[in-house]
C-alpha cells in the first residue's frame, strides 16, 4: 500500500499523528494509496516554520520571484504527462480533461511572471509643499488555501501562483480525495528554484482547516468547495480577523432562446453538463429553453447524443467522454437526487440508473441522465447535483428563463445561446451571476480576468485569480515624506493645511 506524505520545508515528511484517509482508483473503486491527515500541532510547527522562510522570500524583488514561476511553467509542462496520470487515477477524469485542469492552472502561473508589474504602487509628487505621498503593495506574510478534489491541479496553482509571487508563504490544504498532484507540484516548484519553506502542503481533513482558521500568524484564507463550508470558513475565518475569499456551490442555467443554433446548443449541453461527469462548479445542469418548440426541438438534438456518451475509465483512450466520480459516496448522493426526480414528477428521459461498466462493477460510474418538465420546487432543481444529470425547464417566455436565473440561490455561472445581439445584451446587463457567456457554454474567464460567482457561490470582496488575486494578497501601504529643505522656520503648533 503506497503511502502519502506532506511537503515541509522542501522534503516529503511522513504524518505523525496517526491518522489516514484512504485514495481511491475511482475506475475500480480499490483503495491505492493513504494520505496521513495532519494534527494542528503538525498544522502548526508548519505554519512557524513557513513563518521564518517568509522573511527573506517577502524581500527578494518581484523580478526574481517571477523568474520562479517562468521556471515552473517550463517544468509543469515537461511533466504534464505525468501529472496527468496521477491526476486521472486518484481523480477518475479523462486523460484530456486531466491534462485541461492542468493546463487552466497553468495559465495563472503564466500571469504571475507579471508580478514587477502587477506590484507596482503608486506616487504622487509635490502632494504639498516638499511632500511627496507614495503608495506600495506589501506582502501579507503566511497565507493559506484550501482546495476541492474535482481539479486537484488547477485550483492549488490558481491559489499558491498569486500568492507566491505576491511574496508569501503558503500553506496549502488540498483535498485528502486526490492528493498526489499538489505534492508533485511541490517538488516541481522547488526544481524552479523556490525557497524551502515557502510552500508547504500540508494534508488534513476538517481538523486541519480548523487549525488554520485558528493560527494566528495565518493572515488569509482561500477556499474552493461545496456552499456551507464556503459559509462557515468565510465565517470562522473573518471572525478571527482574517482576509478571506470563499467559493462555493453552483446551479447553472443556459437559456436556449428560439433562434439559437439548436445544434450547437445540444453540443454545448452536452459537453458542459456531463464532462468531467458533472464534477465542476462551472457545468451546466439546468437548460432553459424559451418556447414549447425549442423545448421539443432540444430535447430530440440532446437524447441521442446523451445516449452515445462513452463512460470509461481513463486508461480506455482518449475517445472516453468521462470516467466515475470521485467517491462511493459521491455516486451514492448523485442516485438518491435522481431518485427524488423521479417521485416528484419529473420525467427521466435518459436513465442511467442501471449502468454498469464490464470488468469495473465495482468503479463509481454514474451513467448519465437527462430529466424534463422539471419545475423549481423539485430537489433536483434546488441542489447541486454534482453530476452527470441534466434538467430541462421550460420557460414560456425570456422574462421567465431570465427570471428563473436569477432567483435562484446559486449565481456562479450562467449562458445564453441565441443569435439576437439585443437578447444577449440585455441578458448580460441584467443577470445577477458572475460570470456570463454568450454562445458560450463554460464561462471559465482567462488568466488575466477575475473568476467568482455571485450570492451564495461566492463570499468575500475578491475574486480568484486575475486582477483581484494581487490585491488579495497584498496589503497597501501608503506613505507620506517630506524632506527638510534647509529653511528652519521653526515649531508649528496647528495642523497646517495643505496649500
Amino acid at each position: 500500500m503506497k503511502e502519502l506524505s506532506h511537503w515541509i520545508d522542501g522534503q516529503r515528511v511522513s504524518g505523525a499523528s496517526g491518522r489516514f484517509a484512504d485514495v481511491f482508483n475511482p475506475a475500480t473503486g480499490e483503495v491505492q494509496a493513504r494520505v496521513p491527515l495532519a494534527s494542528r500541532a503538525e498544522l502548526d510547527d508548519a505554519v512557524a516554520r513557513a513563518a521564518r522562510a517568509q522573511v527573506k522570500w517577502g524581500a527578494t524583488n518581484p523580478q526574481r520571484r517571477a523568474r520562479v514561476m517562468m521556471a515552473a511553467v517550463q517544468l509543469i509542462n515537461r511533466d504534464m504527462d505525468k501529472l496527468a496520470e496521477a491526476l486521472s487515477s486518484e481523480h477518475g477524469k479523462t486523460f484530456p480533461d486531466a491534462k485541461g485542469d492542468i493546463q487552466r492552472g497553468l495559465e495563472v502561473i503564466e500571469y504571475c511572471i507579471g508580478a514587477p508589474q502587477l506590484l507596482k504602487g503608486e506616487f504622487t509628487d509635490s502632494a504639498g509643499p516638499g511632500i511627496d505621498m507614495y503608495s506600495m503593495r506589501q506582502p501579507l506574510g503566511v497565507v493559506a488555501g484550501i482546495t476541492p478534489f474535482n481539479f486537484p491541479a488547477m485550483i492549488p496553482l490558481w491559489k499558491m501562483g498569486p500568492a507566491l509571487a505576491c511574496g508569501n508563504a503558503m500553506i496549502l490544504k488540498p483535498s485528502e480525495r486526490d492528493p498526489s498532484v499538489p505534492l508533485m507540484l511541490a517538488e516541481i516548484f522547488k526544481e524552479a528554484g523556490l525557497p524551502d519553506g515557502v510552500l508547504q502542503v500540508v494534508n488534513g481533513d476538517k481538523d486541519a482547516v480548523d487549525a488554520i482558521l485558528d493560527n494566528d500568524t495565518i493572515q488569509a484564507v482561500g477556499f474552493v468547495g461545496s456552499t456551507p463550508i464556503a459559509h462557515y470558513i468565510y465565517s470562522r475565518g473573518c471572525a478571527a480577523g482574517k482576509r478571506v475569499q470563499c467559493f462555493g456551490g453552483a446551479k447553472n442555467h443556459m437559456i436556449i432562446m428560439p433562434d439559437a443554433d439548436m445544434d450547437l446548443a445540444a453540443d454545448a449541453l452536452v459537453g458542459a453538463g456531463y464532462g468531467a461527469a458533472g464534477e465542476r462548479c462551472m457545468a451546466i445542469s439546468v437548460a432553459v429553453p424559451v418556447g414549447e418548440g425549442t423545448a421539443e426541438a432540444l430535447r430530440e438534438r440532446l437524447v441521442p447524443k446523451i445516449e452515445a456518451l462513452k463512460v470509461g475509465p481513463w486508461t480506455a483512450g482518449e475517445d472516453v467522454d468521462y470516467g466515475p466520480v470521485v467517491t462511493a459516496a459521491a455516486k451514492e448522493n448523485i442516485l438518491r437526487l435522481v431518485e427524488t426526480g423521479v417521485e416528484q414528477g419529473a420525467e427521466l428521459v435518459v436513465d442511467g440508473r442501471n449502468f454498469s461498466l464490464q470488468g469495473y462493477e465495482d468503479g463509481f460510474f454514474v451513467g448519465p441522465h437527462l430529466f424534463d418538465h422539471v419545475t423549481p420546487e423539485m430537489e433536483i432543481y434546488r441542489k447541486e447535483i454534482f453530476g452527470p444529470v441534466l434538467s430541462m425547464v421550460r420557460a414560456a417566455s425570456y422574462e421567465e428563463a431570465l427570471g428563473l436565473a436569477m432567483d435562484h440561490e446559486y449565481g456562479n455561472g450562467t449562458a445564453i445561446f441565441t443569435r439576437d445581439g439585443d437578447a444577449a445584451r440585455d441578458f448580460a446587463h441584467r443577470i445577477n451571476i458572475g460570470m456570463v457567456g454568450i454562445n458560450v457554454p463554460i464561462p471559465v474567464p482567462l488568466a488575466y480576468h477575475t473568476f467568482g460567482g455571485w450570492k451564495k457561490s461566492g463570499f468575500g470582496d475578491l475574486n480568484q485569480h486575475g486582477p483581484d488575486a494581487f490585491k488579495f494578497y497584498t496589503r497597501t501601504k501608503t506613505v507620506t515624506s517630506r524632506w527638510p529643505s534647509g529653511i528652519k522656520e521653526g515649531a508649528a503648533f496647528n495642523f497646517k493645511a495643505m496649500d
